[in-house]
């Protein structure tokens, strides 16, 4: 019995014991486990720190491979370099133009960088075309005309200029007194035709530093060119554009390098190809003569005060969704708005449905615009009506208006 109950009291023993050495070896395991991860993670921060202390690279243009293996750089800080080239890098990205990355040390190409486009400038393409349409805007059916036959014509139906041995026309330059369409015309130009449309602000590439202005020109009319066929429309060029003296400051001489690039750009050695310039000013009196040359701007194209059908068809636009009453009659009030733009025009419509919205009603009348016309033709500050008027200053005509 006794030795029976020793026999197995042993075994509970060595039972127990085992599951303990059991328990022992899972955890050595599991320490094990989180030992590699500590040490993984050691590594990692380890190569992070290695690219904080690593040396910079610097950014290159390859102009050429020299015949003994190394290539001719210009980098980005300036001078032209001959340099080595890794055995890693792959020959056939190595192409004249393409962006390499220098060793800061002893200058090598160590890397070809993807070709990428400067955010600044790509911002400047439109995705979202305006909905605006040619039947949108009234008065200015010559000027549409015209228009059309220069931008779209050679886009659409570019084999027409083949036929007649010439070349189509690069550009176009809309001017005239503000509020009477040139934006407007733009936008129905972006919203007509199907091609790569970038906007630009004329202000937007007077940069401070030396050659920056240049430079986003040439970057606008590259990424313009790949993305052919495009239009280019540069909004109030006048800021860029005016006549050049032989005297001013450091910022003037910076515009004038832009202003030259520009005009390389426009008409120079490389061709625009699907490539059209639109441009608008109110001030053409001050561009630049280079600039206004046939061959940079073939179209010239003046944008002017309304007539008395341009008011009325500018009125129909503007009425079409409005509840009128039946003593409504837009050619009379086409007649009392002599001199107005069509920005005037469509102040003067909104003003009439304020008045009816005040008042409580659901339809406008005749005296609502009769009021409106008053507030704004006769009250309002208008120096801008009167562009054409020569020799006639602002306060002059509107002394005359009223």
């Amino acid at each position: 019995m006794s030795i029976n109950g020793g026999e197995g009291k042993a075994e509970g023993i060595y039972s127990g014991s085992e599951l303990k050495i059991r328990e022992q070896e899972s955890e050595i395991v599991f320490l094990r486990e989180i030992l590699e991860k500590y040490k993984e993670e050691l590594e990692y921060y380890k190569a992070q720190v290695e690219k904080l202390m690593a040396p910079p690279l610097i950014e290159a243009t390859l102009l050429e491979i020299l015949p003994d293996g190394r290539a001719l750089v210009k980098s980005s800080s300036g001078p032209m370099l001959v340099v080595q080239i890794l055995e890693t890098i792959d020959r056939n990205l190595l192409k004249p133009g393409a962006s390499v990355a220098l060793n800061q040390r002893g200058s090598a190409i160590v890397e070809v960088l993807p070709r990428f486009e400067d955010p600044y400038v790509k911002a400047f393409e439109v995705i979202e075309r305006p909905n605006i349409s040619y039947s949108d805007i009234g008065g200015l059916d010559e000027q549409i005309i015209e228009l059309r036959e220069t931008v779209e014509l050679p886009l659409k139906n570019p084999h027409i200029f083949r036929i007649m041995g010439i070349e189509p026309p690069k550009g176009v330059l809309l001017y005239g007194p503000p509020g009477c369409g040139k934006t407007l015309l733009a936008k129905a130009v972006a919203h007509e035709v199907n091609a790569t449309f970038i906007r630009i602000v004329a202000s937007e590439l007077a940069q401070k530093f030396i050659g920056e202005g240049a430079r986003i020109v040439k970057e606008i009319f590259s990424l313009a060119r790949r993305k052919a066929p495009s239009i280019i429309l540069i909004d109030e060029i006048d800021a860029i554009a005016s006549k050049r003296l032989d005297v001013g400051t450091s910022g003037e001489r910076e515009i004038h390098r832009t202003l030259t690039q520009l005009l390389a750009e426009i008409d120079g050695f490389d061709p625009l190809d699907n490539v059209k310039v639109l441009a608008t000013t109110n001030r053409i009196d001050v561009l630049d003569p280079a600039i206004l040359r046939p061959g940079r701007f073939d179209r010239i194209i003046e944008i002017p005060l309304p007539n008395l059908r341009g008011r009325y068809e500018i009125f129909k636009i503007h009425t079409r969704k409005m509840p009128l009453s039946n003593d409504v009659d837009l050619i009379e009030l086409s007649k009392l708005t002599e001199g107005a733009t069509g920005a005037d025009i469509k102040t003067i419509c909104i003003e009439a449905a304020l008045k009816a919205i005040r008042i409580g009603r659901e339809l406008v009348y005749k005296e609502d615009f009769v009021e409106a016309i008053k507030k704004v033709m006769r009250n309002r500050y208008r120096p801008y009506a009167f562009y054409n008027m020569n020799n006639r200053d602002s306060t002059e005509a509107n002394r005359y208006h009223l």
